[in-house]
């Protein structure tokens, strides 16, 4: 397990392996590995030592953030959750099951025959 730091010495993240060799960059990016038995904790603060990722001090929370970001997150996921046909489909689907009013029934019917599927 690695932490990399970019050169400001800011977290960047926490990973199993390098995940590529840009990273290896020593101008833009520090690795430090954890000592032995240690792992990550996203509760807290890290620090580099010697590339040696050390634990500081816990994360302090903003509970009304944190509430906020999750109702967001709830939100969008609740949106990709849904998964309905794209709205090109669904309506092509209403056109061929006659449920448009007849004018625009005719407006759709002439740029399908203008422009048939397959054609160019």
């Amino acid at each position: 397990m690695i932490i990399i730091f970019n050169s400001n010495g800011d977290f960047h993240g926490s990973f199993s392996s390098l995940p590529n060799e840009g990273f290896l960059d020593e101008s833009k990016w520090t690795i430090a590995e954890f000592a032995e038995g240690e792992s990550f904790d996203p509760r807290y603060n890290y620090t580099s030592v010697d590339n040696i990722a050390v634990k500081g001090d816990l994360i302090d929370v903003d509970l009304e953030e944190e509430a906020r970001m999750e109702a967001e997150w709830q939100a969008i996921k609740y949106q990709q959750d849904r998964k309905y046909p794209p709205i090109g489909d669904q309506l092509d689907a209403l056109f061929h099951a006659g449920v448009f009013p007849d004018d625009m029934a005719a407006q759709i019917q002439a740029v399908k025959d203008k422009y048939p599927k397959g054609g160019n």
